[in-house]
């Protein structure tokens, strides 16, 4: 499996924003599929996590209410939606298949930059 993460860009703080995260094999029912972003300087970070089997969600405090992660399994992608994007946000954004927030992770995908301007 491997996981090709798309959708980043230069937006405006206030701006809405979503990157995806495909995957070109099967993902198991019992992993997850989350997604981490590290901005220049900082540790990456959990964001946000979906059970590819169940659909249930978690989010770091930072983007709760803010950002939305979804799955669609006929295109075996996971989404996120990110509303309401603030300057801290910027970073390159990695999405990663394995346990639902867990810093080890069983494969990563190439980042996908995301940068909020004023």
């Amino acid at each position: 499996v491997q996981l090709q993460a798309s959708g980043g860009g230069l937006v405006q703080a206030g701006d809405s924003l979503r990157v995806s995260c495909t995957a070109s094999g099967r993902i198991f029912s019992s992993g997850a599929i989350n997604w981490f972003r590290q901005a220049p300087g900082k540790e990456r970070e959990f964001v946000a996590g979906i059970r590819w089997g169940y659909g249930t969600s978690i989010y770091a405090d930072s983007v709760k209410g803010r950002f939305t992660i979804s799955r669609d399994k006929a295109e075996n992608t996971v989404y996120l939606q990110m509303n309401g994007l603030r300057l801290e946000d910027t970073a390159v954004y990695y999405c990663a298949a394995g346990e639902i927030a867990s810093r080890s992770q069983r494969l990563w995908g190439q980042g996908t930059l995301v940068t909020v301007s004023s």
